[in-house]
């Protein structure tokens, strides 16, 4: 029964495959069958014939052929005849039958079986080696043996599948190529076998290995060629792999290496000769992992060896243009030439920072990056690769700084973890003349590269570069030997540096345009002013940065004025933007040191001379047009200009403590008057330059103002709330906090007439009515009270002298406007008197007794019976009407 069962499955199971096939088989067949007739229907469509076209005659007035058509002469030969085209048009052949699709049952039994049979069989022969190891079942010498004969054995299987195949016209798959792959496993067995005849067991010597490794090399590289990618692939990832399945209890690094270099070399000649890019990308990341295992001071010498055979390697073969390497498009910056020489420098790198800056590292390093800018220079598809070594060199010097010099990582909070006081064990002699080789090195070479190239990407590069590199090399150099203290050496180098770049500006702006060529000028103008920069950093106390970068920014602004470039001009913004980030971090620019004498202390010449140069700069941008940069120096500049007044004012008034909570009412009317002040010199000075920053901060530092007014003089810091001595009558901080506010207020109101519209400025001018008329009601205050006003009662003498006082001042201001003629002043007038009237019937009425709220009203009833005579008499006088005849008689 159960011998039945089985039968019937297994016959099922056979039924369903047939028929899947089957049916795989009809659909091919029916694709096949529906593009035979489609191409039938196209073959049998009748040609559309165009019509004859019509015969024009001829009118009686055209001449006849003869008498406009010369005769051909011996200088112009006979036209020939035009031919006739055909009716007929010509009959396209049938287009292609496409490829059927392969099934789902062609791909595992064509493809995916072939793949995993090749892996297979490899990683059998590396377990098998494994195994035998562990399990002592053989010799070494018999397991070499058996690896070797087991290596032909595919080898011989791959190459008589291909002669197979070819001997009876069968085409190979190409993704599935049966022979390829067997002769891939075969070459992975082989490399194998060797090395561990060498390695492990010791049969070989360096010698034999080393020729043995280097024929297995060439025989996968010949291989590949006959078989294709399939081939390339697995052998290039079996040889990179061999050394982790096959390995030992005591690595010899030296052995590793020279067989990668090996392996690294046929893998690169194979990907020349095929053109195969993924192949050459495969390699180099396979060669830079296994940097990694090397690194250390123990393995330093044979980590070098790898990293240098790597490289060398890469440059002839890999890089195109280049000796050996591809043919290259001319100008063009080829990513994997680039990459090539970037992964060898980055290997180099790791070997000097996990070596400690060893003698052999960084000799290895600058040797390498000699080779990076000798190969770019050559060959242009490379030029990316000497951004790359730029960068990995100020990589270098700037963690040997910081090595030697690890409290420059010291935050706030402390220590970071890990960072102790060892210093680095290179020699200070060494990097300074590695140092003085690459910064040479990048500048001679990147000013020399100008104009070679017709792609400016390529100038962009190495004037970058040039620009660059020396720089970060001077910075690091100052930080390890100067520790960032004052160095006059640093600066004269420095200087030096600055008139170089100056002088290649110079140069390059008198040579005739190129691509890239006022890239790079601009490049070499910022270096000028960077070296400058530097210079005053190092000559001058830390402090002298913040003015460092300023005087940067103006002379950025200059030359952009002399040499019209348009990035001088964003990088004047930029250093603009740097000197603000900079104050941001620390307001008082030397910390504690700002000193404690009024006007005369640090804070002058932190923001002032950044202000005057911010206002000089955006004088020079200006001139050549109005722009997103100018806007952003002007926006510094008048940010400089208030924060010096503000900080002054806090200085002046804490003694020297800015950083202090508080503010009194003399520290806030001196702001209001500071700000107001300010307001007006931007209004006046919109008048001149249209500009929109001027524009906006004039608004800005009125609205500031309005609030300062509103919150700290009429209700923080208003005398009549809180206990604040206020001085004398007349003479007070009365007279600094209202009555000069109010005078500037009005006269902003008047500089905004006319440009601004109107609620704007009456806005401002109602705010110096407000405070004109607090003035005068607090100095009242101050004579009956004192110099405080927030305590004592209100007596009927004090009233009476409020309402004769407001009503003074509104016919002092109704007197102004008739005599100014000022409609503004009538109504300021107006509003007083009108405060004055709602006073007496509201406070005066009531709280006043006896003959002062009798004067009171009399006063008041005298003074609007004036006012109207004044208006009908003055102001709104009505002439007679015109005598009529009848009277005149």
């Amino acid at each position: 029964m159960f011998e039945e069962f089985v039968v019937a499955l297994v016959v099922a199971v056979v039924a369903l495959i047939v028929a899947i096939r089957s049916q795989n088989q009809v659909s091919r067949l029916r694709e096949r069958i529906e593009v035979l007739e489609a191409a039938r229907q196209a073959m049998a469509a009748p040609a559309v014939i165009p019509p004859p076209l019509p015969v024009q005659e001829p009118s009686p007035a055209a001449p006849a052929p003869s008498e406009t058509v010369s005769a051909p002469t011996e200088a112009s030969p006979p036209i020939a005849p035009e031919p006739t085209p055909s009716l007929a048009p010509d009959l396209a052949p049938p287009p292609p039958l496409p490829e059927a699709q392969p099934g789902f049952e062609e791909r595992i039994g064509t493809r995916w079986v072939v793949w995993v049979g090749g892996l297979t069989l490899a990683l059998g022969g590396f377990f098998m080696v494994r195994y035998s190891i562990e399990a002592g079942l053989l010799g070494p010498g018999v397991r070499t043996i058996l690896g070797g004969l087991f290596a032909a054995a595919l080898l011989a299987a791959g190459e008589f599948t291909r002669r197979k195949e070819s001997i009876s016209q069968i085409a190979a798959l190409p993704i599935a190529n049966i022979p390829a792959i067997l002769t891939a496993a075969g070459t992975a067995v082989a490399f194998a076998t060797v090395y561990a005849a060498y390695a492990l067991y010791g049969f070989l010597v360096p010698a034999t290995a080393f020729i043995l490794l280097g024929l297995v090399a060439l025989g996968t590289l010949a291989a590949a060629l006959l078989h294709g990618p399939a081939l390339a692939g697995l052998g290039v990832v079996g040889a990179f792999v061999t050394p982790i399945l096959v390995s030992s209890d005591k690595p010899d690094f030296w052995t590793l290496y020279i067989y990668l270099a090996i392996v690294t070399a046929a893998s690169f000649g194979l990907a020349r000769v095929r053109l195969w890019r993924w192949l050459a990308v495969t390699t180099i990341v396979f060669a830079l992992l296994w940097t990694f295992p090397g690194l250390g001071p123990a393995w330093i010498n044979p980590t070098i060896f790898h990293v240098i055979a790597g490289f060398g390697l890469a440059a002839l073969l890999v890089v195109c243009g280049f000796m050996f390497g591809p043919p290259a498009e001319e100008g063009q910056i080829e990513p994997i030439s680039s990459g090539s020489l970037g992964a060898g420098l980055l290997s180099a790198t790791m070997v000097v920072l996990a070596g400690q800056h060893a003698d052999p590292a960084m000799i290895a390093f600058g040797l390498l990056v000699a080779g990076t800018l000798f190969v770019a220079w050559r060959a242009e598809a490379a030029t990316a690769a000497v951004a790359v070594a730029a960068g990995f060199v100020f990589i270098v010097f700037a963690e040997w700084a910081i090595r030697a010099n690890p409290d420059m990582l010291v935050l706030p909070g402390g220590a970071l973890p890990g960072i102790g006081p060892a210093a680095t064990d290179g020699s200070v002699s060494l990097h300074l003349i590695v140092a003085t080789i690459f910064a040479a090195g990048f500048g001679v070479v990147g000013f020399l590269a100008q104009g070679r190239s017709g792609n400016p990407a390529v100038a962009v590069v190495w004037s970058a570069s040039a620009v660059f590199a020396p720089l970060a090399l001077l910075v690091a150099l100052y930080a390890r030997i100067a520790h960032l203290d004052r160095s006059i050496p640093f600066a004269i180098v420095a200087v030096i540096l600055a008139a170089a770049f100056g002088a290649a500006t110079e140069i390059l702006s008198k040579r005739e345009d190129r691509p890239g060529l006022q890239t790079s000028i601009a490049l070499f103008a910022t270096g000028t002013l960077a070296a400058l920069a530097l210079a005053l950093t190092f000559a001058l106390e830390k402090g002298w940065l913040t003015i460092a970068l300023a005087l940067m920014s103006l002379g950025t602004a200059w030359i952009s004025l002399q040499r019209p470039i348009p990035f001088l001009r964003a990088l004047a913004a930029i250093l603009a933007g740097i000197v603000v980030l900079r104050i941001g971090y620390e307001p008082r620019i030397v910390g504690s040191a700002v000193g404690t004498t009024p006007i005369f202390n640090w804070l002058l010449w932190g923001y002032g001379v950044p202000a005057l140069c911010f206002w000089g700069g955006s004088y020079f941008l200006r001139r050549n047009g109005d722009d997103a940069p100018l806007r952003a120096v002007e926006a510094a500049a008048i940010l400089f200009t208030v924060l010096l007044a503000f900080m002054e004012i806090r200085h002046f008034i804490n003694n020297g403590d800015v950083y202090r909570q508080s503010a009194g009412l003399t520290e806030v009317a001196l702001q209001v008057c500071v700000t107001l002040a300010m307001a007006i010199g931007l209004e006046r000075l919109l008048l001149r330059s249209g500009s929109i920053v001027h524009n906006y901060g004039a608004v800005i530092l009125t609205l500031f103002a309005g609030a300062a007014v509103v919150l700290g003089l009429f209700m923080l810091d208003n005398p009549l709330f809180r206990r604040i001595d206020v001085g004398g009558p007349i003479f007070n901080l009365l007279l600094l906090g209202y009555a000069l506010p109010s005078l500037l207020a009005l006269l902003l109101s008047y500089a905004a007439a006319g440009r601004r519209p109107a609620e704007y400025a009456n806005t401002v001018a109602g705010a110096a009515l407000v405070l004109a008329l607090a003035y005068v009601t607090l100095e009242i205050r101050t004579l009956y009270h004192g110099p405080i006003l927030a305590t004592g009662a209100t007596t009927d003498a004090e009233q009476y002298t409020y309402s004769i006082a407001w009503l003074v001042f509104g016919v002092a201001l109704l007197s102004a406007g008739i005599l100014l003629n000022s409609q503004r002043a009538r109504l300021a007038s107006a509003v007083v008197i009108a405060l004055t009237i709602g006073k007496a019937f509201l406070i005066d009425m009531s709280a006043l007794t006896g003959v002062y709220r009798a004067l009171s009203f009399m006063g008041l009833g005298i003074v609007l019976v004036a006012i109207g005579w004044l208006y009908q008499r003055i102001l709104f006088r009505k002439s007679p009407p015109p005598a009529t005849p009848e009277a005149a008689t």
